[in-house]
């Protein structure tokens, strides 16, 4: 039995099956009703493993749920061509196969999860608890119904989410991590080395003359990919938004006035307050404690010493009205004087007296100021009610192949000329082109388009629609050497500055061998000899690059050996290798155990899932499969 799910959500198998009951009990469950989900519904089967099916429900909850958090993460939307792109369909086949097959494989084996351990990881969720700690009946409840679930379905699945942990980590506990494989770690990791270096520039290369015709011809036939055309596309974007269609002219002051005065905040910051309270058991205390205080007998601290309290911690902050917890202190402490203290108010979590120490006014902007953004953001409201409509009747006018030009110019909406761009949306002098709406979106999709085709409008991040036109369309080619001629010879002169460093390199390192020193060949070449230490592998240092510092570690002690960075070229002698002693059992070494564990744990579990998917069979519907994810591809 697992000591604690939360433990075993650390590695990738954990978090596959934990994902499927909180992730889509607090996200996404809702999207397509819960209890067709956890019911398997009545559509057709996608996948199978063994005997436990995979409804189309399932697969369609997963999916938009992975959906939506690509789309959290990148903070743009994704068609469904740059989903399939990144592979979410597959990761959420895989994801469900593999939680089909642990399914299958407890029944299997007679994997029994008594209530009692069910009641425990509920009453552990952290979800389900209050501030305090402890499970929350209200709590619990109120999260299952504001995602559609009921007591059972979820009892049901979180019962199948603890057989499948119990069943991988039967499998994977006690990983041993062998003493070689560890020292080996050891050594990689903490190995530091030391070498001195020669930094040959391209000046070191010599005075390159300019290519005769064949060599620059040799060049640009090797090199055509560097001298190759995009496609470029043009296209007329039809743009409708709730920013286009917009009338901030028609909101009447009226209109204006109201939205000033019944949103304050939004203009401005509300009144603050810094206010002090002691807590008392009982109105009668707060009362006997108020009376001194404001007889000038007592001081409000000397009160609150006498209750045990800190007076250092009697403020609650300087907090606006609508910040403060409990109303009955909000309303009070907002209607005290500066300095003033309060009659007893009893709150929620006791009686307490009130102290106001300061006072930050409430701060309003003008209503002439704001009066343009508050046109704007009625108008942009009233837009998004209507821009349903309006797009109903443009489909109409392009079902009666109207151009969008007419349409633009009868509805005045902009109309986005887009000519000559790349995929990128740069025009061919490299700039991009103003003006294209969600590029993210709709570039793929004018350039996945055909001239003449019958195009579906794109639903824009504003809430809007993009439609479109591709008008001319230039394949990528291969620009004539006539063309690129002075971008050919300066690439020609790089590569035969890269290359004579490379011969340079390899003359010097020769005569290291032979045992010149290093100072005799940097002397020869009018350079210095820079001295470096305590080198680690995979990171740059002073001036040298991580992959000629991986080139240092390649090498042996005393030997030399060159590496390219950058325009130069990188000749170098080891110096010295050390590292500390590997200590069996030491701090170290169990940090190593614990992660390579972790590592050997996610292989056996691997190998142990695809058995059970061998032994079990696997079998997918992929025309479901398409449906349920909802694409035909």
């Amino acid at each position: 039995m697992l000591q604690n799910m939360r433990s075993a959500s650390q590695h990738w198998l954990g978090k596959i099956v934990l994902t499927i009951v909180f992730t889509l009990l607090i996200a996404g469950v809702a999207i397509f009703g819960v209890e067709e989900f956890f019911r398997g519904g009545s559509s057709s089967t996608v996948a199978t493993v063994g005997k436990t099916q995979i409804s189309a429900e399932a697969v369609r909850a997963a999916y938009q749920n992975q959906l939506q958090r690509y789309q959290q993460q990148l903070r743009r939307n994704l068609t469904p061509d740059q989903a399939r792109a990144l592979g979410l369909d597959r990761q959420v086949m895989s994801q469900l196969v593999t939680e089909a097959s642990l399914d299958q494989k407890t029944r299997d084996l007679g994997l029994a999860v008594p209530d009692a351990a069910v009641l425990r990881a509920i009453h552990e969720e952290k979800s389900f608890q209050n501030a305090e700690g402890k499970f929350d009946p209200s709590l619990f409840y109120q999260t299952l119904q504001r995602a559609g679930l009921n007591e059972g379905l979820f009892v049901r699945e979180q019962r199948s989410v603890i057989a499948r942990l119990q069943l991988a980590e039967a499998v994977a506990a006690d990983i041993h991590v062998p003493q070689a494989m560890r020292e080996a770690v050891h050594r990689y990791s903490t190995e530091r080395r030391a070498a001195a270096y020669l930094r040959l520039a391209p000046s070191v290369a010599g005075e390159i003359p300019a290519p005769t015709e064949a060599e620059l011809e040799g060049y640009y036939g090797a090199n055509k990919a560097n001298f190759r055309a995009p496609e470029r596309r043009s296209a007329n974007l039809l743009v409708l938004s709730p920013d286009t269609l917009a009338k901030p002219e028609a909101v009447t002051e009226e209109e204006v006035r109201k939205v000033y005065d019944t949103q304050k905040d939004r203009f401005g910051s509300p009144e603050r307050r810094t206010i002090q309270q002691i807590v008392f058991p009982d109105e009668a205390a707060a009362e006997a404690a108020r009376k001194p205080i404001e007889s000038g007998e007592k001081p409000f601290e000397a009160v609150a010493i006498e209750r045990g309290a800190d007076p250092k911690n009697l403020s609650l902050g300087t907090l606006t009205k609508a910040e403060l917890f409990d109303p009955a202190v909000a309303e009070a402490a907002f209607a005290l004087q500066q300095g003033a203290v309060s009659q007893p108010v009893k709150g929620r979590f006791g009686t307490v007296l009130l102290r106001v120490t300061g006072i930050e006014p409430e701060n309003r902007k003008p209503l002439a100021e704001v009066e343009p953004e508050i046109r704007k953001a009625i108008a942009e409201q009233r837009a998004r009610s209507g821009i349903d409509a309006t797009h109903d009747a443009i489909e109409d006018q392009r079902a009666n192949a109207k151009p969008l030009a007419d349409i633009a110019k009868e509805r005045g909406l902009p109309l986005v000329a887009a000519e000559a761009i790349d995929a990128q949306g740069k025009d061919p002098a490299g700039q991009p082109v103003a003006g294209i709406p969600d590029p993210d979106t709709t570039l793929p999709a004018v350039f996945r388009a055909e001239i003449g085709g019958d195009n579906e409008p794109l639903r824009t991040k504003s809430g809007g629609y993009v439609w479109f036109d591709v008008t001319k369309i230039d394949p990528a080619h291969d620009k004539p050497l006539d063309e690129v001629r002075e971008q050919a010879v300066a690439g020609w002169r790089a590569a035969e500055v890269t290359h004579r460093l490379g011969v340079k390199a390899r003359e010097l390192q020769e005569r290291l061998e032979k045992g010149e020193t290093l100072e005799a060949v940097a002397g020869s070449v009018g350079v210095n000899v820079e001295m470096v230490e305590d080198l680690a592998r995979n990171q740059s240092k002073d001036n040298l690059d991580a992959d000629v510092i991986n080139r240092i570690f390649a090498t042996y002690v005393d030997k030399a050996a060159s590496a390219p960075s950058g325009e130069a070229r990188i000749l170098f002698k080891v110096t010295s290798a050390t590292m500390p002693a590997y200590v069996p059992g030491s701090p170290s070494d169990k940090t190593i155990e614990s992660n390579f564990r972790t590592a050997l744990a996610d292989d056996v579990l691997g190998e142990y899932i695809a058995e059970v998917q061998k032994k079990a069979g696997v079998s997918i519907n992929q025309a479901a499969f398409r449906r349920a994810i909802g694409g035909e591809y």
